[in-house]
């Protein structure tokens, strides 16, 4: 964990902010984190469960406030640091289901593959259902289009693609729901599964 001195006992938050958004001087920030080192060890190990990821965490979150706070307007820094703290967590479990998600997923098609003895149509060499694909994400509407290639061929998620588009993740979500359904019928049109 972080060590400090306590230079600035009687220094406010705010008057601590202050410095360290001038000067930029790690050392006030870390005065100021060490005040709150607690309450977000006491947050992460709420939403972990694990001393070690709350550690963990604790050197994370301090490393973020060094990039997020210079700039930020911060009334009450216990508060934002807290739900600073909280959104970090959640990240983390949310990234972590992601991934578990993905290998489990991956554990199922995979013993599918290996169990299933008649080949996909694209294995076999047959590319219409390929080429079917092809010419059904060309008829989506622009986002759609856009939506399904960024995710399933770039291999963006939700976030990056929100960002690079400009637009809401939930559009980024609505626009990839509707994309599929729309493949899905089109290939259906055009008797491919």
């Amino acid at each position: 964990m972080l060590e400090i001195s306590g230079k600035h006992p009687d220094s406010t938050d705010e008057e601590l902010l202050l410095q360290f958004n001038r000067n930029g001087n790690l050392e006030i920030l870390g005065e100021l984190y060490s005040r709150y080192m607690h309450l977000v060890y006491g947050v992460s190990l709420k939403y972990f469960g694990d001393r070690e990821d709350a550690r963990d965490t604790v050197m994370q979150i301090f490393e973020k406030l060094i990039s997020d706070l210079p700039g930020q307007e911060i009334r009450n820094f216990k508060s934002w640091l807290y739900v600073l703290t909280k959104n970090h967590c959640l990240m983390q479990i949310r990234s972590q289901k992601s991934a578990d998600g993905r290998l489990e997923r991956y554990k199922i098609e995979q013993e599918f593959m290996e169990s299933d003895q008649e080949m996909h149509p694209i294995d076999r060499g047959d590319h219409s259902v390929e080429e079917a694909l092809k010419q059904c994400i060309e008829q989506l509407k622009a986002e759609q289009k856009q939506c399904i290639e960024l995710f399933y061929y770039q291999k963006l998620c939700y976030q990056e693609i929100a960002e690079g588009l400009g637009i809401d993740e939930k559009k980024v979500k609505s626009f990839l729901q509707n994309g599929k359904r729309n493949l899905k019928i089109c290939l259906e049109e055009k008797n491919v599964s």
